[in-house]
């Protein structure tokens, strides 16, 4: 039984991480966030595990994390409050070519990244060239370019 509340205690832990760090951190990893991820998830096994390293530990908590993440994919089809709050919007980086500063801030997205995306999506070396950069809730950036 304390497996499976030292799981559900660090799956809610890291949600509230993530989502308070914000997109970014994992739509876009660098070789320094995939390290850190890394420790992250030595350091989440061992409060997880504890000292007891049986098959049996290992399963209960694997079940619970699956269980879990299965119950708040159903609770976010139910009530889509809760998927906003959980997951976010889409956020609106750039209209007709001019980038919105206040979001961009927020979300800690610099021109490099929207004009990087842009480069590799659609070949645009502009800002003017784009109509609108969406940060998406899985930390991507989508690309809608002007009409030429």
């Amino acid at each position: 039984m304390d497996a499976i509340v030292r799981g559900f205690m660090m799956y809610l832990f890291l949600l509230v991480l993530f989502r308070i760090a914000g997109r970014r951190t994992l739509g876009q990893m660098t070789n320094f966030d995939f390290v850190l991820l890394l420790i992250i998830s030595e350091a989440t096994q061992n409060a997880m595990i504890g000292n007891d390293f049986s098959v049996t530990n290992g399963i209960l908590v694997i079940l619970s994390l699956v269980g879990l993440d299965i119950g708040f994919s159903l609770l976010k089809q139910r009530f889509p409050v809760l998927n906003r709050h959980l997951d976010g919007l889409p956020l609106v980086l750039v209209e007709q070519g001019r980038p919105v500063q206040a979001l961009m801030r927020k979300s800690r997205v610099d021109e490099q990244d929207i004009l990087f995306s842009a480069r590799e999506k659609h070949g645009l070396e502009r800002m003017e060239q784009i109509k609108y950069a969406v940060l998406e809730t899985n930390g991507g950036i989508s690309i809608i370019p002007k009409a030429e």
